[in-house]
Formats: C-alpha cells, structure tokens, sequence
C-alpha cells in the first residue's frame, strides 16, 4: 500500500491548527474575518431551504405513505436503485375481496349483487389512488431528493472549503501581525554592543530573518486571501442557483396540487356514481317485509337514508327526521306522499320506517 507519511504529516498539521484557529475563534482570542452581507444573506437562505425542503419531504412522504414500514421498504429499493414492486393499494385490496363475497354468497342475491357495485367502485378508487402516488413520488418527491442528494451536497462541500480557506485567511494574518510585532520589537531595543564587531554582525543577521519572516508571512496572506476570494465566489454563484431550485419546486408544487384535486375530484365521481346506483339497487334489495309494510292513513315515519329528489312531485329527506307520510289512491306502492311542514312530495317507502 503506498502510504504517504509526510503528506499525512502535513495534513494532520493543516488540520491542527485549523483547530486552533476556530477554538481561539469561539474564545474570542483571535479576530475572524467576516464574510461579505450579501454572501452571508445566501448562506442563511440555502439552509432555511434545505431545512424546510426536508420537513416537506419527510411529511409528503408520510401523507402518501402511512405505513413506516412500507417507507422504510420503498427507501431500502431507492438506495439499490431498484424498482419497487407493483403493490395492490388498500382499496383495491377491501374491493377484491367483496367481489369474492359475492360470488360465494351468489351475485344474484340482494347482498351479493350490492357487493359487486361496492367492489368493483373500490377498485376503481384503488386504482386512482395508485395513480396519484405514482404521479405524486415522480413530480414531487424526487425533485426534492434531488436537491437534497445532488445540490445541496455540493453547496455543502464548497461551503466547507470555503470555511477552510477562510482559518487558512486568518491563521495567515495571525502570522503576519506576529511577525510584525517582532520585527518592530527588534527595532525598538537595539543592541548596545553594536560596536563590537561580532555583536553587530549577529544584530544584522537577526534583524534580516525577521524581515525575511514578515516577507514570507505577507505572501502567504496574499495567496490565502486570492483562495479565499475565489473559494468565495464560487460558493456565492452556487448559492445563487438556490432561486432556480424554488422556481423547480414551485412548478413541482403546482403539478402535485394538480394531481391532488385530479385524485379527489376521480373519487367525489366515483362515490356519486355508486350512490346513484345504490339508490337504484336500494328497493329490490331490501326484506319483502318493509317493501310491503300496510299503510293507511296518516301517520309519523322515521327516514332511514338520506335521499335526493330526482323532480320536483319528490320530496328530499335527511337520515333520521321525522316526516308525515298517507297514501293516494292508485299511487304506486313503493312510493308515499311526504309532508314536512310546508313542503310535500313522493318519498320512498324503502327509506322510511313507520312509526305506529
């Protein structure tokens, strides 16, 4: 194995006083170099993204899957990059299986035939619920892994060199106001014994690495502060990119909400189908008994089921009032006169119970 021992040696050295420069930082014992306002505002606007975009995504993911096991499934296949099994959603699962009721219980009896319209709208409800969790993981939810796995990793690794570059930029002007001091102390306490020859000849020596020092330190303040530059510019255009990542996530948002009202308009459509085929199906489904119950004159009678009048000689009712029911002469017998104050009309006999 080709191991680098001075490399690692200066690398560790890098990182030390890295250390030393960030603790003295937080102790307020060294100055730090404050980034440029406009860079700063970037900075607290990427995290406040990164941060929102992950509670968003977390709590999507809950709203369209909330089983965590099945998450944590879904998850486990997006990492090995593999397709997910189709799987039956849970309407269609429940409408499945009353299809298979009813035909062990007989589709043509009442309770079967009533459980192949149930069934079939179920799966069907199924079916447009699968259709919105496809639309929703493909236009919504990975766009935001997206960013969080591919863009914001990369402003997150220049933000941390930049980090660097910015100790590297401070350690740089320790070092110079170091050696500066110590060139101005020399400077300042000349050596008496200047007149001896030897004395004079070590003063001139001194004197010459400490400006040699403080030529050495501002070089490497100035190649700090152009990497630092740099370092920072390139982060400032990443960042700047954020403002394309809201306007993704804003035709993302508007495609989802689309998708949303598309699912729950299919299923207010689905539901009002079957109630209308419910009410159509409800008097031959129901006992002999109640379809034949004797009715004469007038008296009170519960409602059962809400129903809306089709015409205007119908009268419309809510589960569980009361209404005043009497027969006409040569009416129909599933059908009696209603009244509820001042209002009258046909109501069904199946969606009453009289009262004696």
């Amino acid at each position: 194995m080709d191991f680098n021992v001075k490399k690692l040696a200066c690398d560790a050295g890098v990182f030390f006083t890295r250390a030393v420069q960030f603790t003295e930082e937080k102790l307020g014992q060294a100055e730090k170099t404050e980034l440029d306002p406009h860079l700063e505002n970037l900075l607290s606007r990427a995290d406040s993204t990164k941060n929102w975009t992950e509670k968003i995504l977390r709590q999507t993911e809950i709203l369209l899957q909330p089983n965590p096991s099945a998450r944590i499934e879904e998850f486990i296949y997006d990492k090995l990059d593999k397709k997910l099994p189709s799987k039956t959603t849970n309407a269609e699962l429940l409408g499945q299986y009353m299809l298979d009721a009813a035909n062990d219980f007989g589709p043509g009896t009442p309770y079967g035939s009533t459980l192949i319209t149930v069934g079939e709208y179920q799966k069907r409800l199924g079916g447009a619920e699968r259709e919105f969790l496809h639309t929703s993981a493909a236009g919504f939810l990975t766009p935001l892994r997206n960013f969080l796995e591919g863009d914001w990793r990369t402003i997150s690794k220049e933000r941390r060199l930049l980090e660097n570059r910015r100790l590297d930029l401070d350690i740089c002007k320790a070092r110079l106001k170091k050696a500066k001091q110590a060139e101005a102390k020399a400077a300042a306490a000349p050596d008496f014994q200047e007149t001896r020859p030897r004395n004079y000849v070590l003063s001139a020596s001194a004197s010459a690495l400490l400006s040699e020092e403080v030529d050495k330190a501002e070089h490497e303040l100035r190649v700090a502060q152009t990497e630092f530059d740099r370092q920072a510019e390139v982060t400032r255009l990443l960042l700047e990119g954020i403002s394309s990542t809201h306007l993704n996530h804003l035709r993302c948002l508007h495609d989802f909400a689309e998708a949303q009202a598309t699912y729950f308009a299919q299923c207010h459509h689905y539901m009002q189908d079957l109630q209308k085929e419910l009410n159509s199906q409800r008097p031959s489904t129901l006992s002999v008994e109640q379809t034949q119950l004797p009715v004469t004159g007038t008296r009170k009678a519960k409602v059962l089921y809400d129903y809306d009048a089709h015409d205007a000689t119908e009268l419309s009712l809510l589960a569980d009032e009361l209404i005043t029911v009497y027969t006409i002469p040569g009416m129909d017998p599933d059908w009696l006169m209603g009244e509820r104050g001042n209002e009258k009309g046909k109501v069904p006999v199946t969606y009453l119970e009289l009262l004696s």
